[in-house]
């Protein structure tokens, strides 16, 4: 259950941390990133496509709490750099 919650947390960390960059036209921050989503998504579509309920709603909250530290991650890494 844990790796649910880590796979639906990681993949919608980045789409955040992606969109931040897109808005501050940050180009290395966008290649980064869409490679990774990308990645996480070809390992992640199969995997929950055939789980239950319960884990479905596992994979959201990681991916709910993944988009809230997305947001202040890529807000900390654009201060740093700027």
């Amino acid at each position: 259950m844990i790796q649910l919650f880590i796979r639906g947390f990681v993949q919608v960390f980045f789409i955040c941390v992606n969109t931040f960059f897109l808005s501050k036209e940050y180009y290395w921050g966008v290649l980064i990133c869409g490679f990774v989503i990308s990645y996480i998504w070809c390992t992640n579509v199969a995997r929950v496509s055939v789980s239950t309920t319960s884990e479905k709603l596992i994979y959201s909250l990681g991916a709910a709490i993944g988009s809230v530290a997305g947001l202040f991650i890529s807000t900390q890494i654009f201060k740093f750099f700027n």
